[in-house]
Order: structure tokens, then sequence, then C-alpha cells
């Protein structure tokens, strides 16, 4: 019978490495504890460095991709008015051409 796999959290495989890392528990400790592969372990330390840059990343981005899309809809809001307008602009010529032309 197979075992189930467990799925394991962003934030608990974090704590594993920060065990490991801070606390100086040996990795075979920590698998054997856990029921876990060494080989799944050193993958979560490879993702964890590799992504690492993003965690400094986190604190300025949401602020400048905000200020980015407040700018995107003030444009397109520009962009709707002066098509609005333009329109409007059109059907008063084209209704004023109806008129002269006597089909109202």
């Amino acid at each position: 019978m197979r075992k189930e796999r467990k799925q394991y959290t962003a934030e608990e495989k974090v704590a594993v490495l920060r065990r490991h890392l801070l606390d100086k528990v040996p990795v075979s400790d920590l698998c054997e504890g856990l029921s876990l592969k060494p080989t799944v372990f050193y993958r979560w330390q490879k993702e964890f460095f590799e992504n690492g840059a993003a965690a400094f990343q986190a604190q300025e981005r949401p602020h400048r991709q905000v200020e980015e899309k407040q700018k995107r809809i003030e444009f397109l809001e520009k962009k709707v008015q002066t098509k609005d307008e333009v329109l409007a602009e059109l059907m008063a010529e084209h209704v004023a051409l109806k008129k002269t032309l006597g089909e109202l």
C-alpha cells in the first residue's frame, strides 16, 4: 500500500530550512523526523536561495505597480473621453446634415 504524501506549505518549508540554517539541526535529523528525502530538502534549499531576492523586491514593487496602473487608468480615461467628444461632435454634424437635407 502506498503512503500518502504530505504537502508542505511555503511557511512549513521555510521553517524546516530555518531549523537547519539557524539552529544547525543536521539535514539527516530533519529528514528522518519529517519522513522527508534529503533530495527534497536540498531542492527546497535551492529554490529558497534562487528566489530569495524576491523577498527584498516585494516591498517596493507593489507601490510602483500601483502608480503604473493608476497612470494607465488615467491615460485610458482621457482616451475614452476624447473618443466620446469626437463621437458627440460627429453625431451633431450628422443630425445637422440630416436636418438640412430634410430627412428629419
